[in-house]
């Protein structure tokens, strides 16, 4: 679990359980994406609650959870410059 620290002190994070985040501060939980089914049993992720594109469709969930990640982690989850 990657945890970016800005100057500020404030800590960014794809969420997961792996760290109790709640152990850091106050937690300010908002959603970067809605992976949804499609009409044809496929499945997207819609990043727009992050400024992102949709992505896909895939053939599974999983597949569209790992994209999910791997854009958040590429374009969202970056260290301050």
């Amino acid at each position: 679990m990657d945890l970016i620290v800005n100057l500020s002190g404030t800590v960014s994070a794809i969420y997961a359980e792996a760290i109790d985040l709640a152990t850091l501060g106050t937690l300010n939980v908002r959603r970067a994406s809605h992976v949804e089914p499609d009409e044809h049993g496929g499945w997207s992720t819609d990043l727009a609650p992050v400024g992102g594109p949709v992505l896909g469709p895939f053939p599974y969930r999983s597949a569209a959870l790992t994209a999910e990640v791997a854009w958040l982690q590429l374009h969202w989850l970056t260290p301050p410059a």
